[in-house]
């Protein structure tokens, strides 16, 4: 699929072109607008089971929209969160690992299932899964703020707040841990990090979503009967 992305990377949009007789998958609630004659398709992923898995584990939406094209068309697409589309290739020699609630969009031809982070991930505050993406094709993933890919030479180690990790190859080390001790993370307002050693790239996003909700909450009105 051709992608076109523009507003980023701040509000991005992006645009997939499909050719005759093209789809593509996409997060239920994504689509921002299409051409005439797509057709739209909605169903649960690998049946019942591989929804749920998906919904419940993995944080991502029950239902899968797939948009077809009989005669060429295309297919807008946006996050949640304002923030960046990047185009992410995969060319069926590596497996990416996602971050729950990046995905946005991939061709049909990209299994996306949720695999167990064990407890690395879960004090990581970043859920108990991480989505695998494996296949060969073009997918689109977002972050909240702009995305950057940071390059992590073999033998050296490179430390990411949790919230700001997006995605990562499968197979790279990292570890989950405090950032420095219990004081710092108390009274200096860090929490764990995700320790990361090469060779790999690591794409970080530029606006942690666990801090937009801190905020949030801590500035809510409190609730009054």
């Amino acid at each position: 699929m051709q992608v076109d992305i523009q507003c980023g990377p701040a509000f991005a949009y992006g645009t997939i072109t499909l050719a005759p007789g093209g789809s593509v998958e996409v997060e239920a609630g994504a689509m921002a607008s299409m051409t005439g004659g797509v057709e739209i398709a909605t169903a649960s992923r690998g049946g019942v089971l591989g929804g749920l898995k998906r919904s419940v584990l993995g944080g991502e939406s029950f239902f899968i929209n797939t948009f077809t094209a009989a005669s060429g068309g295309t297919v807008s697409v946006a996050a949640k969160l304002p923030g960046d589309l990047v185009h992410m290739p995969l060319d069926g020699t590596r497996n990416l690992m996602v971050q729950s609630g990046s995905w946005i969009a991939s061709d049909p031809a990209i299994d996306v299932d949720t695999k167990w982070g064990g407890a690395k991930t879960f004090f990581g505050g970043e859920g108990l899964f991480l989505l695998r993406c494996t296949g060969q094709g073009d997918m689109l993933v977002s972050s909240y703020g702009a995305m950057l890919a940071q390059e992590i030479p073999a033998g050296t180690t490179y430390v990411v707040d949790t919230g700001h990790v997006v995605a990562f190859p499968e197979g790279m080390t990292y570890e989950v841990h405090k950032a420095g001790n219990w004081k710092s993370a108390i009274l200096g307002a860090e929490g764990l990090v995700t320790e990361f050693t090469g060779p790999g790239t690591v794409w970080l996003q530029t606006r942690s979503p666990q801090d937009l909700i801190g905020w949030l909450s801590a500035n809510m009105p409190a609730n009054r009967n």
